[in-house]
């Protein structure tokens, strides 16, 4: 899509300024190619420079992270900070440990993060982290001591009111403890608001483990909703079977779709008869087992493996296992197939070309700052619990947490519908998102 003329130079010094990071180049486009009606409608975002500045990171911290496995040898890894934007509250974004992050995952994923935070009305800005250290493989001695050399330097960057990570890919409950653990000793203060996603035992929030995937459910019956249709007889395929796809799986059984096909980076288990999530989550979280041991459970499942979970026929599809990986060729699979709602699990799952696709063919596409944006608000109402040192039951938060999608995705229906692009959840979520920024920019002062 060509940007507006005003923002062709915007884009263009992104790229020359962060060469080589072409996750975060496309996540800039992608947000640039909505607002080209709101810079028409409100000149002085441009004149003020405020998209230069939401694309430049306020802050940004590399760092090395010496440790030693349990035969002592010493290994260095990378660690990455990126406090993009403190209009709206404290940074806020996940840590991510996997080998393949380096700074312009942690970019893209932190540029993003800006806007879907933004769009949970809640006073949290926008930041992401992590580092190129693959925790798989790894015992719990060795991920412990990776965990407090990272925090021992990433500390004196956070604080309640400061930046407050929480957990992303391959950063769990585990990790966050020992993160926390050592925050605590190096600090001396008990400052449970510091990090999110921590156990229900020392200021944890329910719903946290479950909110993503239960958010990106909810917010695709809205979408539904909206065209008259439900969960009910719709069979769902969810790509990925980490945190996110088991539960997004159990809350669309729950409001009554069948979720028939589940995947990982082997390939994917197809049961027409809906896949057994509690047998998906001891696979994975239990035993640590691939996709592919589901069939000795369930006979009547089958495996493909090294084959795209897309190709499986669906109404309903829930991309929720990492960015980029449903592309064209998938999204013309699920429309000739019947698709007619796609709702983003992870971050930018959905490749440009995939997604025009499916908005030129109708499909109702949630993207993942709107769909996904549960995980990030139940870390919101944990900084709550624990500023009031107060603890709230499931059913409480997930309330709240289903009052918040809700609202997100009215703000984006209506937000589209103000720009004269009814439907477009896309550039709904980019422009509430962005003014929502943008309007706090303004009021702060060149900051």
């Amino acid at each position: 899509m060509v940007l507006h003329e005003r923002l062709e130079p915007v884009y263009a010094n992104v790229v020359e300024r962060n060469r080589g990071e072409n996750e975060f180049h496309q996540a800039v486009h992608e947000v640039l190619e909505s607002i080209g009606p709101v810079i028409e409608k409100h000149p002085e975002y441009a004149e003020q420079k405020i998209i230069e500045r939401i694309c430049e990171p306020e802050r940004q911290i590399t760092f090395r992270v010496p440790w030693e496995d349990d035969r002592g040898e010493v290994h260095i890894n990378r660690g990455f900070r990126v406090e993009f934007n403190s209009a709206l509250g404290p940074y806020k974004g996940g840590l991510r440990f996997h080998p393949s992050v380096y700074q312009g995952t942690v970019k893209f994923l932190g540029f993003e993060q800006i806007f879907k935070n933004a769009l949970t009305g809640l006073p949290i800005g926008g930041g992401k982290g992590g580092a190129d250290f693959d925790p798989k493989g790894r015992s719990d001695r060795e991920v412990m001591r990776f965990c407090q050399s990272f925090m021992t330097e990433l500390h004196r960057h956070l604080g309640e009111y400061t930046d407050v990570p929480a957990g992303d890919i391959g950063v769990g409950g585990r990790e966050i403890g020992y993160l926390f653990g050592q925050y605590k000793r190096i600090t001396n203060r008990y400052e449970s608001g510091v990090l999110t996603g921590k156990h229900l035992s020392f200021g944890g929030a329910r719903v946290r483990t479950e909110a993503t995937g239960y958010g990106c459910a909810y917010f695709v019956r809205e979408m539904l909703a909206a065209r008259g249709r439900s969960f009910n007889g719709m069979q769902v395929v969810v790509s990925g079977s980490g945190n996110v796809a088991c539960y997004a799986m159990e809350k669309v059984h729950q409001l009554g779709g069948t979720v028939v096909a589940c995947s990982d980076s082997s390939g994917y288990v197809y049961d027409e008869n809906g896949i057994d999530v509690e047998l998906v989550k001891r696979l994975k979280e239990v035993e640590r087992a691939r996709i592919g041991d589901y069939v000795e459970h369930r006979p009547a499942a089958k495996f493909v493996a090294d084959r795209s979970i897309w190709e499986v026929p669906c109404q309903v599809a829930l991309p929720s296992a990492t960015q980029n990986e449903l592309d064209a060729a998938d999204a013309a699979q699920l429309i000739a197939s019947g698709c007619i709602a796609v709702g983003e699990g992870a971050n930018m799952p959905t490749t440009p070309d995939a997604v025009r696709m499916f908005q030129e063919a109708g499909v109702a596409f949630g993207p993942g700052k709107a769909a996904n944006a549960a995980g990030v608000a139940t870390s919101a109402l944990e900084m709550q619990q624990n500023a009031s040192r107060d603890s709230w039951s499931f059913e409480f938060t997930e309330q709240r947490l289903e009052q918040i999608m809700k609202d997100i995705h009215a703000r984006c229906y209506a937000t589209a519908d103000e720009y004269g692009m009814a439907g477009n959840y896309v550039a709904g979520a980019n422009i509430n998102g962005f003014t929502n920024v943008a309007d706090a920019m303004l009021r702060l002062g060149l900051i």
